[in-house]
Formats: C-alpha cells, sequence, structure tokens
C-alpha cells in the first residue's frame, strides 16, 4: 500500500474532530496542499535512506509527504491533542509500523532522539523559528541538511550575508553551523488558515567539519550578541564589555584577530567572530 497525503477536506476533519483551532501562539497555519509538502521534502532531498526529524508537525500533511519517500520519521509536536492523533493519521494514509515515531514535546526541550537523524524539515512560528533551529542544530550533530518553513522576514535574515541590512546575530550563529540559503516562496493560500505574511524555504546544509568545540562557539556567541546589541556602534565601543572590560583592551584583540577596530557588527562573516573568539581565548591565556 502506497502513502497517500490528507487533503484540505480531511484537513479541516480531522482539526473538528480533534476540536483543534488554529491558534497563533502556536503557529498553526496548516499546509493544504499537496505540491506544497511534495516541493518541501524535495528540497530537502531527502531519500528512503533518510532518517528524517520533523518539528512541528501538526495534523500531519507534511509528515505524510516525507513518509511517502520510504524515509523514517521522528515528529516533535508540542500539542498533545496533535501528537497523540498522528499515528492514527499516518495509519490510514497507509504508513507502514515503524516508519513513524511520534514525541509529544516541547521542541526546545528535547535533546535527544531515537533513530539520530540527519535531515531537518520543519514548519516553524515566527516566535520559536530561530531558537528551535539553533537547538536542533547544537544538540543534534548528525543532522547534515534540512529545510524549514518560515515566515519570509525569518527566512530572509537566517541567509542574509554580511553587510545586508537584514543581517543579523541569526545570520551569523546560523552560518556558525553551515550555509543557508533561500529556497523559494510559499503562497499564502496553501495554508489554512489563510496568513496574513508572507512564507519562504529555507534550505541549509551543515559545513563538513565543525568550527570549533562547544566552549569555542559560546564564547563565539557570546561575542555576537554583543556586536548586535548595539548595532552600528563601532566594536571597540560595543565589544569592550566582552573583550577585556575596555575599547583599548578590545581594541587590541580585535586588532590581533585582523578585525579593524572601527568596523561595525553587521560587517563581519562568522569566520571573523571566529577569529575573534579566538584572539581572545589566546590573549586570555597569555595574561594568565
Amino acid at each position: 500500500m502506497t502513502v497517500s497525503l490528507l487533503g484540505a477536506a480531511e484537513i479541516r476533519a480531522l482539526a473538528a474532530d480533534l476540536d483543534v483551532t488554529p491558534t497563533k501562539k502556536l503557529g498553526q497555519n496548516f499546509v493544504v496542499d499537496a505540491n506544497t509538502v511534495r516541493k518541501i521534502v524535495a528540497v530537502a532531498r531527502v531519500t528512503a535512506a533518510d532518517r528524517v526529524v520533523e518539528v512541528g508537525p501538526g495534523l500531519g500533511s507534511l509528515t505524510l509527504a516525507i513518509l511517502e519517500t520510504g524515509a523514517r520519521v521522528t515528529a516533535v509536536e508540542i500539542d498533545r491533542r496533535l501528537a497523540a492523533r498522528l499515528d492514527a493519521t499516518a495509519r490510514a494514509h497507509g504508513v507502514p509500523d515503524g516508519a513513524l515515531t511520534v514525541v509529544a514535546a516541547d521542541a526546545l526541550a528535547v535533546t535527544d532522539l531515537p533513530g539520530e537523524p540527519d535531515v531537518l524539515v520543519a514548519n516553524l512560528p515566527y516566535n520559536v523559528s530561530v531558537p528551535v533551529l539553533l537547538h536542533f542544530m547544537e544538540h543534534f550533530p548528525g543532522i547534515g541538511r534540512g529545510v524549514v518553513m518560515v515566515q519570509a522576514e525569518v527566512g530572509e535574515r537566517l541567509a542574509a550575508p554580511a553587510g545586508s541590512k537584514i543581517y543579523g546575530a541569526p545570520s551569523v550563529k546560523a552560518a556558525w553551523y553551515g550555509a543557508w540559503r533561500l529556497a523559494g516562496t510559499v503562497s499564502r493560500q496553501v495554508f489554512w488558515p489563510v496568513p496574513n505574511v508572507d512564507s519562504v524555504l529555507v534550505a541549509f546544509d551543515r559545513d563538513a567539519t565543525a568550527r570549533g568545540d562547544e566552549n569555542e562557539r559560546r564564547r563565539t556567541f557570546r561575542i555576537v550578541d554583543a556586536a548586535f546589541q548595539q548595532r552600528r556602534k563601532m566594536l571597540r565601543q560595543a565589544l569592550a564589555g566582552v573583550l577585556g572590560g575596555s575599547a583599548a583592551q578590545a581594541s587590541a584583540i580585535l586588532e590581533a584577530a585582523g578585525v579593524a577596530p572601527t568596523a561595525r557588527g553587521e560587517e563581519l562573516t562568522i569566520d571573523d567572530y571566529v577569529a575573534v573568539a579566538h584572539a581572545s581565548a589566546s590573549l586570555a591565556s597569555l595574561g594568565e
């Protein structure tokens, strides 16, 4: 039996049966278009050999499209009513036993998953999209690629290059893990209810080699946060609090990293920030 997908009428019927009223807080805009969910799966390059973690499966429309490829899926759903129904929906649509594992939990609290996922697919609400993505990239190093559907503002920021107007801390932190790119737009009309904002697909591929260990990541992210907390300030001022305690000491560390103390945070790439973090650690060890 092949896996079949959910239609718009069935999605509405499922929601009614579960007494689910889509809420803005949980970002519950359900995808009701088969072509869209298949497009997401294609962009993520999901194959039967993959172990996919899906965050926010909702009623299961995207879940079934992933399972249609033959891949195994672990679905993380915060709404326990929706999580409890997913297995039955999957069985009714031809999903073989063992292909789907449902985890009823807040994605931000998940630090361990069965099956060691290698692909991430998600439809994420505005308020948690970046924290969830960074959390999963940090805690599941086996995730090598993926696609997320997010509000356009979030997606454009994640994929923004250094020096652009929308480049910010999320852009830099995402780049710590690999390359992110815009991979398509999503019509508002494929959602129920229809949202009042545009959505995009963002694809990523994790770098083959990690940029550093956990201590280096934390040090780098702390510097990134300080740099963007005071946008448009020169780095020697913005980073004084985390690089030695004074503008003069911050300048010395920045110069050691090959970064101009008069530069702004939004001008630096992830490699620049890593260099600053390394220089900071090196000078600190010399002073001990």
